[in-house]
């Protein structure tokens, strides 16, 4: 199997710049590098369905021998998975504007905050094991 070069150099931009952008706090950049993910996931899917140009339902070297008759056909699972990345991307995104819009609109900016809920409950399952490990250290207390 050959590859491009260039493309999985581009590829390999597209995730780190992406992975970048989806760690940040703020909605439109989380969307942004979702979506550079996205194209990432989408070309390296196609670099790894072979070199293109060739008719997709014809593969190279296939047993037909016949005038008109197909000799094999090509792998379809590397376009049916570009597919279905294209459409879960599509989705994942539309959902995360309309989460950045109602930010923006609550609250006048899309940066997402700490949950205090979640505080809360790292904090008490902090407490928790504590108690646990203090129980787990004297286990005369028990009896």
């Amino acid at each position: 199997m050959s590859g491009n070069l260039t493309l999985a150099l581009l590829i390999g931009v597209l995730y780190t710049v992406g992975t970048y952008l989806l760690l940040q706090r703020t909605l439109t950049r989380i969307v942004i590098g979702l979506g550079l993910l996205g194209h990432g996931a989408n070309l390296l899917l196609l670099q790894a369905g072979g070199p293109a140009g060739a008719v997709p339902f014809i593969a190279k070297g296939g047993s037909g021998g016949t005038a008109g008759v197909v000799g094999g056909t090509a792998d379809p699972l590397p376009q049916a998975m570009v597919l279905t990345a294209i459409v879960i991307t599509f989705g994942v995104s539309a959902f995360l504007l309309a989460l950045a819009y109602r930010s923006w609109v609550l609250h006048g900016e899309d940066e997402v905050q700490d949950d205090v809920e979640d505080r809360r409950l790292v904090r008490r399952r902090a407490q928790d094991d504590h108690h646990e490990l203090v129980r787990v250290v004297r286990p005369e207390d028990d009896l």
